[in-house]
């Protein structure tokens, strides 16, 4: 699914990018959805910050942290003037207290379920792990939601080719979703960097679906 740099022009060339602030609680402040919005959501170390830094082309974009867990709030990146990335905290991480991880449902479930601007979501799932608890509630309330989604697949690297033929049908099935809804992506190698962009692209070019 990976292509060199030279087969293809970049689909998603980010000529500004400019961070619009965190939305703490649900009901909060939240910047005006003037702009479509995409959201990327995942468990808390599923290298989230590390491939939206592979995504945009910027070291410190979402803060790449030893700690899992360390992002509280929805963070809002304005991309282009053109589009908003919406990310997500990170869900399901041990060590934060229960009543931290209790907060994080409503505030996310609270984004994704009242933002007018929203055209799709894009959960990351581990390639080396089974989807937790948290992966497959996330997926059950993305498809009630009926919010278009996408599943990238991170640390792709770390799976040799016979294995990941393996992963993506056995993550398929596991998901009920289509192979082609599945981008296979490294954020230490590049790998599905442009697959991802350009189903970002395809995201923002549909219709609302609200």
């Amino acid at each position: 699914m990976s292509h060199s740099p030279d087969a293809t022009p970049n689909p998603l060339v980010i000529r500004s990018l400019e961070f619009l602030g965190g939305m703490a609680e649900s009901g909060g402040w939240r910047p005006p959805p003037d702009l479509p919005e995409v959201a990327f959501a995942g468990r808390s170390n599923v290298g989230k910050s590390a491939l939206l830094n592979r995504l945009v082309g910027r070291r410190k974009l979402a803060r790449v942290s030893n700690t899992p867990g360390r992002t509280r709030e929805v963070n809002f990146f304005k991309v282009n003037d053109r589009f908003v990335i919406a990310d997500l905290p990170g869900y399901g991480y041990a060590r934060v207290s229960k009543e931290r991880r209790a907060s994080w449902r409503p505030l996310i479930e609270g984004y994704l379920g009242g933002s007018t601007a929203l055209r799709g979501v894009v959960l990351l799932l581990d390639s080396r792990r089974d989807p937790s608890p948290d992966d497959l509630a996330m997926r059950e309330y993305l498809g009630e939601l009926g919010a278009p989604s996408l599943f990238a697949l991170t640390k792709i690297d770390k799976l040799s080719r016979a294995q990941v033929a393996t992963r993506v049908a056995t993550l398929a099935q596991t998901l009920d979703v289509g192979e082609d809804q599945i981008v296979l992506t490294s954020a230490e190698t590049g790998r599905g960097r442009d697959e991802l962009a350009e189903a970002l692209e395809a995201l923002l070019e549909a219709p609302p679906w609200r």
